[in-house]
């Protein structure tokens, strides 16, 4: 997890995530292309995203295809929301059969009439 924080952490990387998402099978000649740095410098990031598995990668003859892979960041959403979510749903749960429980509680009380003097 500590390579996908790392690799994301990068501005450069999370635009290349974001060409590579929207365009699949892209090969770096298509990535670079979109950048203003070296085919070097790309090749470099995306062996840090190949490296925190934010990228897979199928050879097709002398071709590499760079495919966007969700798990990493799935995994990182599922360990931190799970949790939080159960929680939340709990308390909105009981906040509202607690609204619930005040409106019938008002709307059985007695009206109240006032007196002319």
């Amino acid at each position: 997890m500590d390579d996908t924080f790392s690799a994301l952490a990068n501005k450069t990387r999370r635009q290349i995530l974001d060409y590579v998402k929207n365009n699949p099978a892209c090969l770096v000649n298509d990535i670079s292309n979109q950048f203003a740095m070296s085919r070097i410098a790309i090749m470099k990031h995306l062996k840090i995203l190949e490296s925190a598995n934010l990228l897979v990668t199928e050879k097709v003859g002398k071709a590499k295809h760079h495919y966007f892979n969700v798990i990493p960041i799935q995994q990182i959403y599922d360990r931190w929301t799970d949790e939080y979510s159960r929680f939340m749903a709990s308390r909105l749960t009981g906040f509202k059969n607690q609204i619930e429980q005040e409106l019938k509680d008002t709307e059985n009380e007695p009206k109240q009439t006032k007196k002319c003097s």
